[in-house]
């Protein structure tokens, strides 16, 4: 405990006299055993040197008048700001709620410890539940202020807003009215990751067992109800393997999304046909095909039709082109890992982003590897995304920045600020034609952004709490389940999965 030396009404703790029993020192009864007060009749008090002026002074009946009333207000609201905060000591936490110290132990070696990683832990999982509250009330705030489906309605009538400004905005309001809805299934094992198809028809899912190794399977939707409700089909693959799945990527072989593409630790890729994971396409014959590559970080496929499956993995301080029935091969070494990549539609490109932060790009049609294009982040790139007008790039990296770049001149032109991430691989998806982009961070938050101009439209908290064996994987589309299906958001996190549906109401009104 602390004990203090009184002197002429100052005192001073006396640091060699902090004891282990620390945690039990109340830091305000502390504070009000130093203030030593002196009243002096009819005038104010000092507190110490330090002279503050009674309650009639305070309130103007002074001498001091308006002016010494006012200064007197400051010092006053500045000292109580002071007080209210607990002094930092070095080794110890102040709990708020039990207003008390305690004392940070280290990480090991103790039965019970007490570490800053704990109370940050806490702190996060307070604000995941008060999140998680705030979301789950059927009126949210609008992300813009005007963003009232009706306003917006009567502005498009009066031409105030273009057809393409009046998308945009409707998407953005419907965004800050999805509200949850669990959907049901048979699956009993946690979901890892999954990947929609090109039209969002079919979902691919793989999902950690319990007794270790991976499992495939396939998600199919189908509407039901008059509001559009979905409903959901999963489909169980006796495919089952005991290798980690680093990446995957739907693949064209036979025709549009007829194959999966996965990158596994176990040293191979492997193409599966798709045909094996849907009911539906049970009796269509596929062909698997296993490719030896050592260690793959990550695979694209070309969509390019010049360029007919071919397909690209990243490697530590390798990219390696590849013919998927040929099995001709190209190989290129570079200086860092490629954790990153993705093809361009229009030329046969294909960007890598690596572990140094370096984006670049490399020509399928030149064999000597040459970079097209090269520039850099502050840290490790995660993912790297192709907008329609290919000479935009979208990349995230370990920092937790997002930044959209310009890549003829080289250089960002937007950022989005909020994403957290400190060391895992996370993706971000694109929705172009509703102008929104969304990352899920390494706090399990699920954050959409406005692809214009950055602005943070809405974080939604994952229903569970937050762990790295926990980060969602999210699907969005405005039309899950096929051409006619419903605009939503589609989240798989531990072995449950969530749906977010589209307000579909125009005129419900929101708080702006």
């Amino acid at each position: 405990m602390f004990r203090f030396k009184h002197s002429n009404g100052d005192s001073n703790p006396d640091p060699q006299t902090v004891s282990a029993g620390m945690n039990k020192w109340n830091w305000k009864e502390g504070r009000r055993g130093q203030q030593g007060y002196t009243r002096h009749p009819g005038r104010g008090r000092y507190r110490g040197r330090q002279w503050r002026p009674s309650w009639d002074d305070r309130n103007g009946y002074g001498d001091a008048g308006h002016s010494s009333r006012s200064s007197d207000n400051q010092a006053s609201s500045s000292s109580s700001s002071d007080s209210s905060a607990a002094p930092e000591l070095p080794g110890f936490y102040f709990d708020q709620e039990k207003n008390r110290y305690f004392r940070l132990l280290p990480g090991h070696n103790n039965c019970n410890p007490l570490t800053r990683e704990q109370l940050r832990d806490k702190e996060r999982e307070k604000e995941r539940a008060r999140m998680l509250a705030e979301d789950g009330k059927p009126t949210k705030k609008a992300p813009r202020a005007g963003l009232n489906a009706s306003v917006l309605l009567q502005k498009r009538h009066c031409g105030l807003l273009s057809e393409m400004s009046y998308y945009r905005q409707v998407h953005e309001g419907r965004i800050s009215a999805m509200r949850r809805h669990k959907l049901e299934h048979h699956s009993t094992d946690d979901f890892r990751t999954i990947v929609a198809n090109s039209k969002c028809e079919q979902v691919f899912a793989v999902s950690d067992m319990s007794h270790g190794g991976c499992k495939y399977g396939s998600i199919s939707f189908s509407r039901s109800g008059k509001n559009g409700s979905l409903s959901v089909e999963a489909f169980d693959s006796p495919y089952v393997t005991n290798c980690k799945v680093n990446s995957l990527c739907w693949a064209t072989v036979n025709y549009p999304d007829s194959h999966v593409l996965l990158c596994l630790d176990s040293g191979s890729v492997t193409l599966l046909p798709a045909s094996l994971f849907s009911n539906t396409d049970s009796n269509q014959a596929g062909t698997h095909y296993r490719f030896k590559i050592p260690m793959a970080w990550c695979c694209a496929w070309c969509q390019l039709p010049q360029f007919d499956r071919w397909f690209s993995v990243g490697l530590s301080h390798k990219v390696v082109l590849q013919h998927a029935v040929t099995g001709k091969k190209q190989t290129v070494n570079i200086d860092s890992d490629v954790l990153a990549q993705q093809f361009c539609v229009g030329v046969p490109l294909v960007f890598n982003g690596c572990r140094s932060g370096e984006i670049f790009s490399i020509d399928a049609r030149e064999p000597s590897g040459r970079k097209v294009t090269s520039f850099r982040q502050e840290s490790a790139v995660t993912s790297v995304r192709i907008l329609r007008d290919e000479n935009y790039l979208l990349a995230a990296d370990m920092s937790g920045q997002i930044k959209l770049w310009d890549i003829r001149a080289r250089k960002p032109v937007q950022e989005y600020r909020g994403h957290y991430n400190e060391h895992a691989r996370l993706p971000i998806h694109v929705s172009e034609p509703e102008g929104l982009l969304l990352a899920v961070g390494q706090d399990c938050h699920t954050r959409f952004w406005s692809l214009r101009d950055g602005h943070l439209l809405r974080t939604i908290p994952s229903p569970h709490p937050a762990a790295n064996s926990a980060i969602p994987s999210v699907v969005f589309s405005s039309s899950l389940s096929g051409h006619t299906g419903t605009p939503g958001l589609l989240m798989a996190v531990k072995n449950d999965l969530f749906y977010f549906p589209y307000n579909t109401d125009e005129t419900e009104p929101q708080e702006v």
